[in-house]
């Protein structure tokens, strides 16, 4: 029997009701943040812990996440190295050694340059990149056979029910397998069902924003430059990936746009469609060709009013989630789950509960004021930037070229944004667990 196929239900622990079982964890939700924590504990504490990992789209793999890229920053890296996957990751990463601002108008003929990152002072370790691209397909892939190897049990179903009790969680699953788990995990998603039953609360709004993204091929090479301009619906930047495709160049746009103008920018044929990308992606790198998308996301910001209830933790998307102008999303849920199997780890080795409220309550300490804050930062930069104002154009460019002339401001924004600060979790700074 695979590992997609084995069920909870059918672990001996389900029928004995033994302390291996309820010193397990279930996982619901097969993202990349949930797929690392799990690794992340296989690879500490291996057939003492149980851990499964619940999610319809299992049987999809990991094609489902193909036409999408991420920036993963220098601390998340580091737990990659950690945990002996980065090795298997760079050949689908991209390091993104500089990248250029700049605030315009989409008819403007110059865009001029108000702030850069990338000359080496900015980040820990002189010329080490603060990011690296890299698509999403592959990277689920890695994570995905790295679960299998280590043990984890990944089953192809949702979870139905979890109800909580003072020595462990019973979950139902929707194929009706049932078992005994000393925590969940809630890494379901935005409108987290599990968040919703065990009724924690969502601050939150919807933009009146898309952000669409898609893969472009072009002419010529990148150079692992970033550009990020500022327009007056929203931010358009062009993030390096692997070299390929027929033009020997390719790049990730995440276009932020007005919902309400999607429909006509991305409603006529193809030719049409990458017009209105050129206007916005500009002609420096070249001549340019759709290789993937467009497709179009409306934007929310929400975060949970707790990241935990009685045996049950929220990871990734039902936590939090945040506008993407910073590219921000993942790199929160991978610092969230190197939190939480700190958190675990610490417990299971004085021999504890881990799904007890004093190791649920240090996973939400760690975590939620720098969430918080990176929330406010990107809506503030949205708001920000996302309009016409020339007296708002005027006083944001003037601050962009303040800080262009701060290396002392320029690295401490790299520090937060590349999650290399002290206090992070261990896996973060590349240390073991």
């Amino acid at each position: 029997m695979s590992a997609t196929e084995r069920r909870p239900g059918h672990h001996p622990d389900h029928q004995t009701g033994h302390q291996s079982g309820r010193r397990g964890l279930l996982v619901a939700g097969a993202g990349f943040a949930s797929l690392t924590l799990a690794v992340a504990l296989k690879r500490a504490h291996g057939p003492a812990l149980d851990v499964a990992v619940c999610d319809p789209g299992l049987e999809a793999g990991a094609a489902r996440h193909r036409g999408r890229a991420y920036a993963v920053a220098a601390g998340p890296r580091r737990m990659f190295e950690q945990l002996g996957l980065w090795p298997r990751i760079a050949p689908a990463a991209e390091p993104m050694r500089r990248l250029v601002i700049s605030d315009s108008r989409v008819g403007d003929p110059v865009r001029p340059v108000f702030l850069t990152f990338g000359d080496g002072t900015e980040a820990r370790e002189a010329g080490e990149p603060f990011a690296h691209m890299v698509e999403a397909e592959p990277l689920a892939a890695v994570l995905l056979d790295a679960a299998r190897e280590a043990g984890v049990r990944l089953v192809a179903t949702g979870v139905r029910a979890a109800v909580p009790g003072p020595r462990a969680m019973r979950v139902t699953l929707d194929d009706g397998a049932a078992e005994e788990v000393a925590l969940v995990v809630a890494a379901d998603g935005a409108r987290s069902a599990l968040r919703e039953a065990a009724g924690i609360g969502w601050v939150g709004w919807s933009y009146p924003q898309s952000g669409i993204v898609a893969t472009i091929q072009h002419a010529r090479d990148h150079e692992g430059r970033a550009f990020e301009h500022f327009l007056p619906s929203g931010p358009f930047a062009i993030l390096p990936l692997r070299a390929g495709g027929d033009l020997g160049h390719r790049s990730s746009i995440v276009w932020t746009e007005r919902s309400a103008d999607v429909p006509a920018l991305l409603g006529g044929d193809a030719a049409e469609t990458l017009a209105e990308i050129e206007r916005r992606f500009g002609h420096e790198l070249g001549r340019i060709a759709l290789e993937h998308g467009p497709s179009a996301h409306p934007l929310h910001l929400g975060i949970a009013r707790s990241f935990r209830a009685l045996r049950l933790a929220l990871l990734g998307d039902a936590a939090h989630v945040i506008h993407p102008l910073a590219g921000q999303g993942l790199n929160l849920g991978l610092a969230g789950a190197a939190a939480l199997a700190e958190a675990v780890t610490g417990a299971l080795r004085l021999g504890l509960d881990p799904g007890t409220d004093a190791v649920l309550r240090a996973y939400e300490q760690a975590r939620r004021f720098d969430t918080v804050a990176m929330a406010a930062a990107t809506d503030g930069l949205n708001r920000l930037f996302s309009n016409d104002s020339l007296a708002l154009r005027l006083t944001r460019d003037f601050g962009l070229g303040l800080v262009d002339r701060m290396p002392g401001l320029k690295r401490f924004f790299i520090g937060q944004a590349s999650a290399l600060r002290g206090g992070t979790p261990r896996l973060l700074r590349g240390e073991a667990l």
